[in-house]
């Protein structure tokens, strides 16, 4: 298998896009990531998104995007994977450019979500659940979060101003980034006090949805020469059961801990060598989960990071350095695809104030479902 690098990025805004539709934010993405890329062809198209069948009334997305981004003619096409859905559409597109079968690919995420009415919204991202088990008792995701963030609370005796940290974090971050969708500081006493969603998730718990997309040009790394590479050096996906009722430890996400076990080991490198870490932060309490299975903090121990000031730029391990879900926004097919993107930019040394210093190895961690699948990037810089 071939060395794959990562030669061009590119995104969007994420906000209510009312003056753009699901294609028009696509090609803004892919035509950026040509552009940084200085290509302007690519041997084929992956395109990770959830939700485009049932709100924009738009499936068969690969040959859409090769057609309006002046790639048609080629491989093409959708990947879902629910809130996983930017990762899947990266790693088929690594497979296909590492096995030889293509000499470069563009991946793409994106997600148009605010054209429906919100309850229509909610009922599609609940088609990432299970159908049977699940959605037809009525569970939202954000209400099995708030089971799970419950239990957690009270196995492990924490406080929910406890997970403030993470919020106030993102936030934070995402001041310095202008692709982001909420440029507002908040603090403990704003967290506290913010409207109850499903107890005890509130408002600033949750990440905000919106419109975005976002772009990946892969390449040979042995078709570059001189400069900085960015080598995508692991790429490992695991699953566990669609149904949260069905595991048998609610508190662990397992297919996290299986994919950075794997990624760890494609990488050669441990939790102490990850300089910044882009995890899928949907709810504050998939901060705390995420940072115990990918080994940065013992079990019950991920929110004392938060509370001890490690997961800030500065800090042991840098997370949501861009604003993560929480701020930035989670276009959910998206998602995992501005993750990846955003540690390029912590590679490069583009992410002004919020910079880690000298980050050569970045891991970025995309969930789809709640915890259903779960799919591990590692990146170095070289």
């Amino acid at each position: 298998m071939r060395q794959v690098a990562i030669l061009g990025i590119g995104q969007t805004v994420i906000d209510e896009h009312w003056d753009k539709s699901l294609r028009d934010l696509t090609v803004e993405a892919a035509l950026a990531a040509l552009q940084d890329a200085g290509r302007e062809t690519a041997g084929g198209v992956f395109v990770g998104n959830m939700m485009s069948g049932i709100i924009n009334d738009q499936n068969n997305l690969g040959p859409l995007v090769a057609d309006w981004t002046g790639l048609r003619g080629g491989d093409a096409v959708k990947i879902d994977a629910a809130c996983g859905s930017g990762a899947a559409a990266l790693r088929s597109g690594l497979m296909a450019v590492a096995s030889g079968e293509l000499d470069s690919a563009l991946v793409i995420g994106v997600e148009k979500m605010t054209d429906r009415p919100m309850r229509e919204v909610t009922a599609a991202l609940a088609t990432a659940a299970d159908a049977d088990y699940e959605v037809e008792m009525g569970v939202s995701f954000v209400g099995l979060n708030a089971l799970i963030m419950r239990r957690y609370m009270y196995e492990y005796g924490w406080q929910h101003e406890d997970f403030a940290p993470f919020a106030i974090n993102a936030h934070a971050n995402a001041l310095h980034n202008p692709y982001a969708r909420l440029h507002q500081k908040i603090t403990v006493e704003d967290f506290e006090k913010s409207v109850m969603v499903a107890t005890p998730i509130n408002l600033l718990d949750a990440s905000p949805i919106g419109d975005g997309a976002a772009a990946l040009y892969l390449v040979p790394a042995d078709s570059l020469r001189g400069g900085t590479r960015i080598l995508v050096a692991a790429s490992a996906a695991a699953t566990d059961t669609i149904g949260g009722h069905d595991r048998p430890d609610m508190l662990f996400l397992t297919a996290a801990y299986k994919s950075c076990r794997e990624a760890y080991r494609q990488a050669g490198v441990g939790p102490e060598d990850i300089d910044v870490f882009e995890l899928h932060d949907a709810f504050t309490i998939m901060s705390a989960l995420s940072l115990e299975a990918c080994g940065f903090a013992e079990r019950g121990r991920g929110v004392r990071l938060g509370l001890d000031g490690e997961i800030g730029p500065t800090g042991r391990i840098p997370i949501t350095t861009r604003g993560g879900l929480k701020a930035r926004g989670h276009p959910v097919g998206a998602t995992g695809v501005y993750q990846v993107v955003e540690v390029v930019q912590q590679l490069r040394g583009e992410c002004g104030p919020t910079q880690v210093p000298d980050a050569r190895v970045g891991m970025a961690q995309n969930i789809g479902g709640s915890g259903a699948t779960i799919i591990t990037h590692i990146l170095k810089r070289e």
